[in-house]
């Protein structure tokens, strides 16, 4: 097997916090006895992905159908996708599991065992992670729950956090899952530097006695279940998973898997990772807390034009236009973030909102309230109280004025740049911008635009990119709304590599998580 060195290792993983390098394989961890076909749970067995978009976080509903019963591991906050299930199989929800205190999602347990009135609350409490609530089923390495005839076995693997746990599913003798939360990925493993710089040496450290040492014995037929999917910051590169994926392909392929140095795998580990998202640390306070418990029914106030803009006026709120980047730059009332009607709203409105001041939301025309609503919860985001009533169309035809701007093919900027008469602003993740950018671009990654103003030349247009224009439609509205001339290119780099244009590569990429780049 070849061997490499720490720099040739870290020269690889500079790339991984988008997912598109190779980190050669180093080594192989001791494993049992591999299989090349997937187990699969019995035919008994009810088992459902519940995919949240924008987070790439996934839930997973089991239920044993002879039994009546089912347990959800790792839910989120809008628990009513699981409620529907227990009714479509008839079965009864009797436990909340928690991998771990989450850092990206506000957990969902206390709400389904609200909603539900018969789900206890399953949580991890090696590492004392001192939670504020009760928590029904405190669980240890080694223990297990009961889901009728289904075996849900703890097995403690920190890292990423102190406390966080797996869980091995078993039927009779026979084992044919894990679910590994934030531990194991599909091409990645969970970052361990989200509790301080001075607990993320000794959890980097926990993290790879955990790849080490806690799935050795296991059987590599058993398919993972892992908490999230690619997109998601809580790793760095996670991959889709390419049909059944097994512990036995992820201790093939997984880069992490298959170092047995101490120091390297942290100093590659840690050098990967994307930034942190800033709302990340008030998730981790409030799950750990316990999340306030939420009202089935939370829309928000419709109200008039008339009313509407009396609110704007005020200073009181901020306000947020759902609609998408065309009919945003189309026509807007001056002032309002663009962050488009989609899952993804979760993501970015964590990143670009505050959620101490209230917000006031613009819908599309074939949208609702309920979903954004819910996107939002699910990040803390709790505060929409009001609504327009109807959409902008409303606004319009009330005889209120509102802004609009041009937007530029990349077609248009091929043409005009580099110019010194504009300024062509990339606003994508640190890594997107090494492993390729538009000639001529300054970079600022999109959620220090409001801090960072003054690196943005006002006296000029300023032309604002992404991967395919949604987070640039985020930055051209918050620029305008302090002042610039700003406009989006729709499609952006994707459009920009479909239209066959070449893009330039820094010759010495950055760490993944450092946001200053330059040309």
């Amino acid at each position: 097997m070849a061997t490499f060195n720490r720099r040739e290792v870290l020269q690889h993983s500079g790339a991984l916090g988008l997912g598109a390098a190779f980190l050669p394989a180093i080594a192989s961890v001791a494993t049992a006895a591999e299989k090349s076909t997937a187990a699969k749970p019995p035919s008994n067995v009810i088992l459902e992905t519940i995919k949240s978009g924008g987070l790439s976080h996934y839930s997973y509903f089991i239920g044993d159908k002879d039994a009546g019963v089912a347990v959800v591991i790792d839910p989120r906050r809008d628990v009513q996708a699981y409620l529907d299930l227990a009714k479509k199989h008839g079965l009864k929800i009797t436990h909340a599991i928690e991998t771990h205190v989450h850092a990206d999602f506000v957990s969902g347990a206390r709400q389904l065992a609200k909603q539900s009135g018969t789900a206890r609350i399953a949580a991890s409490v090696e590492g004392e992670p001192g939670y504020g609530f009760k928590v029904d089923r405190p669980l240890r390495d080694g223990d297990e729950i009961k889901v009728g005839s289904i075996r849900l076995r703890g097995i403690h693997t920190p890292g990423h956090t102190p406390e966080h746990m797996s869980y091995l599913a078993s039927s009779g003798d026979k084992s044919w899952g894990i679910f590994t939360g934030d531990f194991l990925f599909i091409g990645s493993v969970g970052r361990p530097d989200l509790m301080g710089v001075e607990n993320t040496d000794s959890l980097a450290k926990a993290l790879y006695r955990s790849v080490q040492n806690a799935f050795t014995q296991l059987p590599g037929e058993l398919m993972i279940y892992p908490a999230h999917g690619p997109g998601s910051p809580c790793g760095a590169g996670i991959k889709a998973p390419e049909g059944d994926p097994t512990l036995a392909q992820e201790r093939k392929g997984n880069p992490y898997w298959r170092m047995n140095d101490e120091d390297m795998f942290i100093e590659a580990l840690l050098e990967a990772q994307p930034p942190v998202p800033y709302y990340w640390p008030r998730m981790k306070k409030e799950n750990a807390a316990g999340p306030e418990l939420l009202s089935t029914d939370r829309q928000p106030e419709l109200v008039s034009p008339d009313k509407f803009e009396k609110l704007i006026q005020s200073g009181d709120i901020q306000l947020l236009d759902t609609r998408s980047m065309h009919a945003f730059a189309g026509g807007h009332v001056s002032g309002a973030m663009n962050i488009g009607y989609n899952e993804v709203i979760s993501m970015w409105g964590g990143w670009m909102l505050d959620p101490d001041k209230p917000i006031a939301m613009m819908k599309p025309a074939e949208g609702n309230y309920r979903d954004p609503v819910d996107w939002l919860a699910r990040v803390g985001l709790t505060n929409v109280t009001t609504g327009l009533k109807g959409d902008m169309k409303a606004w319009v035809n009330s005889g209120r004025s509102f802004d609009s701007y041009a937007t530029m093919t990349v077609q248009e900027v091929h043409e005009r740049f580099p110019s010194d008469q504009m300024t062509l602003l990339d606003v994508r993740q640190p890594s997107e911008w090494d492993m390729g950018h538009l000639p001529g671009a300054q970079y600022l990654f999109l959620p220090e635009i409001p801090k960072k103003l003054d690196q943005v030349d006002k006296s000029k247009p300023v032309v604002v990119y992404c991967g395919n224009g949604y987070r640039a439609s985020i930055g051209t509205s918050v620029l305008r709304a302090n002042g610039f001339d700003a406009r989006s290119v729709p499609g952006s780099w994707d459009a920009w590599v479909a239209a066959g244009y070449d893009g330039v590569k820094p010759d010495h990429p950055g760490k993944a998580s450092d946001t200053s780049r330059t040309a």
